[in-house]
């Protein structure tokens, strides 16, 4: 992480909200994918957004590590995703990751089906692993941060 956002951290911490506005717009796009990715719906992600962002301006100040605030917002925002699918007990279905056209192949429909199929057979812990590695291409240590499990047993899942 550049200097440059530990010093917007650092500012944020202190209470400079603005600061706090441009560190979350800087990565916006990595945010709402990954509201997406538990939420289904453009509506619902933005919203988990919104909610995720309040999280993080009301407990900014207990972040301990500057460095490791982009690791610490998305885990928030993992974190009030799964709480608003446990309060409206929805299952996350895997139909609608893939953002694409309505007029896939049929051969890619079929693959996606076989693929859900797969990924539905497996535990839930293993099915989220997947989705943020394949669908929103994250590395094993911010996977391993994000879901709050060690990187060895990530590694060797």
């Amino acid at each position: 992480m550049d200097q440059e956002i530990i010093e917007m951290v650092k500012r944020a911490k202190a209470g400079d909200k603005e600061m706090l506005i441009k560190l979350i717009v800087r990565e916006k796009q990595d945010y709402y994918r990954l509201a997406y990715v538990y939420m289904k719906n453009h509506d619902d992600a933005l919203d988990i957004t919104e909610d995720m962002i309040l999280k993080v301006y009301e407990n900014i100040k207990k972040l301990k590590d500057e460095h490791a605030f982009y690791s610490w917002s998305k885990t928030i925002l993992v974190n009030c995703c799964k709480n608003h699918l446990r309060k409206n007990s929805k299952v996350l279905s895997l139909n609608n990751l893939r953002e694409g056209s309505y007029e896939e192949s049929f051969g890619a429909r079929e693959d996606q089906i076989i693929l859900e199929s797969h990924l539905l057979g497996l535990n839930q812990k293993y099915q989220e692993v997947l989705k943020l590695r394949y669908y929103l291409d994250m590395d094993y240590e911010s996977i391993a941060t994000v879901l709050k499990i060690p990187l060895g047993t990530l590694c060797n899942s």
